[in-house]
C-alpha cells in the first residue's frame, strides 16, 4: 500500500468517523420523534449565527481540551493510558487560582507567569506518582490514575474549605475572583467577541500545540518516549531508560493537563469552587486526543469540533425542542467510531478493489492490537 493511500486514509477515518456520529444522531434524534434538521439547524445557528461572542466562546471551551488532549497523547505515545487527566487539571486549577489569590497586589507580569508556573507543577506532580508507580512496581496506571482522579477531586474540596486562608474566599466552597493581575483575560478580546470569555489560553494552547510537536518529532526526549511505547524491551537495549523515560512522559502529560486546569481557572471562570465530579476537560481531552490521532493539527480540529458540538447543543433545546442528551449522544457516536476505526480501514480497503491494501490493513492492526499496551503515536 502506498504512502499516498494511506495518508487519505488517515485523514478520511476521522472525518467519516464524524459523519457517522452525526448520521447515528439524526437516527436516533428521528426515533424519538425529534426533526435532525431542525435539531442540527439549531446546533450551529447557536454557534455561528449569534455573532462573535458564541465564536469566541468556542475558543474558550478549545482551549482547556487542547491541553489535556496533548496531554493523553504525549502518554499514549509512551505506551499509557493517562486516565487521570481530570485530577491533575483540577490540581492546575487549584494551584493556580491559589497563587494568583495570595498576591493582590503585585504586578500582573510576576503573578501570572507564578500562577501559571504553580498550575503546571502541581499537574505534573500528580501525575509523577503513577508514573513512578508504573515504572518501579509495575503498577497499572489506568487503575491507579482513575483512583487519584478521586482523591484529588476530595483533596481539593479539603483545601478550598479548610487550608485556604478566609482573606481569598468569598463564599464557603468558593474563592474570590482573581484580580487584573491574576487573569488571562483580556480587555481586547472581550471587546473583539462582544462580551465572550475568550482569553489569552487559547493563544498558550497554540503555542503548546507547536512545543509538542517539535519535541516529540525533532528532540531527542521525544524520539526516545516514542521509542519507549513502541518497544520498551529493544529501547533498553539501545541504551534508553525504560523507567526515566516512563516518569518523563507521565511528568509532561500531567503538566499539560495542569496547564488545562489553569486556562479553565485563570480564563474561563477566574475563581475555584467546589467540584462535585471530575471534571470533564480530562476525559473529553481524551476523546479529543483520540479523534484527532493525536496529531497537533488533529487535536486541534477536534477540540474546535467538540467545542462547536457543545456550545451548540445549549440551543438545541430552546430552537427545536431537542434534549441536550443527544448531542451527548453524538460525541459518545464519534467516539465510537473512532474505536472501531479498523472496521472503516477494513471497508474504504475493500471498497478500492484491492486485496493487497486488505492484507495489509489487517496486518497493520493486527500487529498494532499485539502492541496496544506498548505504545501509541502522536
Amino acid at each position: 500500500m502506498n504512502n499516498k493511500s494511506e495518508k487519505l486514509r488517515n485523514i478520511m477515518v476521522p472525518v467519516l468517523s464524524v459523519l457517522m456520529g452525526f448520521i447515528l444522531g439524526a437516527i436516533i434524534m428521528l426515533i424519538f420523534g425529534y426533526s435532525p434538521i431542525k435539531g442540527y439547524s439549531a446546533m450551529f445557528t447557536t454557534v455561528f449565527g449569534q455573532g462573535p461572542k458564541n465564536i469566541g466562546e468556542i475558543f474558550v471551551t478549545a482551549g482547556p481540551l487542547i491541553f489535556t488532549a496533548l496531554g493523553f497523547s504525549v502518554a499514549n505515545s509512551a505506551g499509557f493510558f493517562n486516565i487521570g487527566l481530570s485530577g491533575q487539571a483540577l490540581c492546575g486549577w487549584v494551584a493556580s487560582i491559589w497563587v494568583a489569590l495570595s498576591m493582590p497586589d503585585t504586578s500582573r507580569f510576576i503573578v501570572l507567569p507564578l500562577a501559571v508556573i504553580a498550575g503546571a507543577l502541581a499537574g505534573a506532580v500528580a501525575a509523577a506518582i503513577p508514573g513512578f508507580l508504573r515504572a518501579y512496581f509495575g503498577t497499572s496506571e489506568v487503575i491507579v490514575t482513575i483512583m487519584m482522579n478521586y482523591i484529588l477531586l476530595y483533596a481539593s474540596t479539603h483545601i478550598v474549605n479548610n487550608v485556604m486562608s478566609p482573606d481569598v474566599m468569598s463564599n464557603k466552597g468558593v474563592t474570590k475572583m482573581v484580580g487584573a493581575n491574576g487573569t488571562l483575560r483580556s480587555e481586547f478580546l472581550t471587546q473583539l467577541t462582544n462580551g465572550s470569555r475568550m482569553n489569552l489560553g487559547i493563544f498558550l494552547a497554540l503555542i503548546f500545540l507547536v512545543l509538542v510537536w517539535f519535541m516529540m518529532k525533532k528532540t531527542t526526549v521525544g524520539y526516545e518516549i516514542r521509542s519507549v511505547g513502541l518497544n520498551p524491551f529493544a529501547s533498553e537495549y539501545a541504551g534508553m531508560s525504560s523507567k526515566r523515560t516512563i516518569i518523563l512522559s507521565m511528568i509532561i502529560s500531567g503538566t499539560l493537563a495542569g496547564l488545562g486546569g489553569v486556562v479553565q481557572g485563570l480564563g474561563t471562570f477566574q475563581n475555584f469552587f467546589v467540584q462535585g465530579s471530575s471534571l470533564s476537560i480530562g476525559f473529553d481531552g481524551m476523546a479529543v486526543s483520540l479523534l484527532g490521532a493525536g496529531s497537533s493539527a488533529g487535536i486541534l480540529l477536534a477540540a474546535v469540533l467538540f467545542s462547536v458540538l457543545k456550545l451548540g447543543g445549549q440551543g438545541m433545546p430552546l430552537r427545536a425542542g431537542v434534549p441536550t442528551e443527544l448531542v451527548d449522544v453524538v460525541i459518545a457516536s464519534i467516539i465510537f467510531f473512532v474505536g472501531i476505526s479498523y472496521l472503516i480501514r477494513f471497508l474504504m480497503a475493500k471498497t478500492s478493489g484491492s486485496k493487497k491494501e486488505v492484507a495489509v490493513v489487517q496486518e497493520i492492526e493486527a500487529s498494532g492490537n499485539d502492541k496496544s499496551q506498548e505504545g501509541g503515536k502522536i
